[in-house]
């Protein structure tokens, strides 16, 4: 059976991740979440004292980027692979809001970006890839047998987002993330390098009104359907 790549971008929290995560475990894939690289260089930025509000030193950020080692190691229990930054697990720490509001600055910089692109373009050597982001179906994977880019309004994300946040304890206004929404949608779809765009050949998807259990029904079908023709 021939395995394919599967490239799910779109819009920060429209649940690319969720989904990304499901279809590889359901169809044994590996599964590759590659804004949780550029969180986790942002989560650096921020420890190393190199951005916050009111400044952002990219050369000294650029000139450590050799100091930076990011990898992937799987968590049986959680069912998924979590975020290492040199050899610390920083899965949750590279969530908050605090880096949300960061990643897209770091994440406009060029040589970030070829430095991660190089690496995510390792993991789809073999195939058997599900990977998410913002330019996977026309950066990283041009040639995925299957693109996939989600979509949901600014004002509904925004509050999958406040919901997701609060649960996790921490304190937060719904009309500051629906801000960070904007602003992140607003960078991540200008910025000069690899600007968050639909990919020519992918299939859209608006899961506004959507279940996480549609959303998945909808997008496990189209990866079916997408092997078995590869397979004829």
């Amino acid at each position: 059976m021939k395995k394919i790549t599967i490239a799910i971008d779109g819009f920060s929290s429209t649940g690319k991740s969720t989904v990304a995560k499901q279809l590889a475990k359901a169809l044994g894939y590996i599964y590759v979440d590659s804004g949780a690289m550029y969180r986790a260089v942002t989560l650096y930025a921020m420890q190393n004292k190199l951005i916050d509000k009111d400044s952002f030193n990219k050369e000294q950020l650029v000139a450590q980027l050799k100091d930076i080692e990011i990898t992937f190691k799987f968590n049986e229990k959680a069912g998924f692979a979590e975020v290492y930054l040199n050899g610390q697990n920083v899965e949750n720490e590279i969530r908050t809001l605090e880096v949300s509001q960061f990643v897209s600055c770091v994440s406009t910089i060029s040589q970030v970006r070829q430095q991660l692109v190089k690496i995510q373009k390792e993991f789809g050597k073999h195939k058997g890839v599900v990977m998410d982001g913002r330019d996977i179906g026309t950066v990283v994977f041009p040639d995925a047998e299957l693109k996939i880019f989600m979509t949901a309004s600014a004002e509904i994300r925004a509050k999958r987002r406040f919901n997701e946040l609060l649960g996790k304890g921490e304190n937060v206004s719904f009309d500051d993330i629906l801000e960070n929404v904007k602003s992140r949608d607003l960078m991540d779809s200008t910025r000069k390098d690899s600007p968050l765009i639909k990919a020519e050949d992918a299939i859209e998807i608006d899961n506004s009104e959507m279940t996480l259990e549609q959303q998945f029904n909808k997008v496990l079908s189209l990866a079916k359907n997408k092997i078995e023709l590869t397979n004829k």
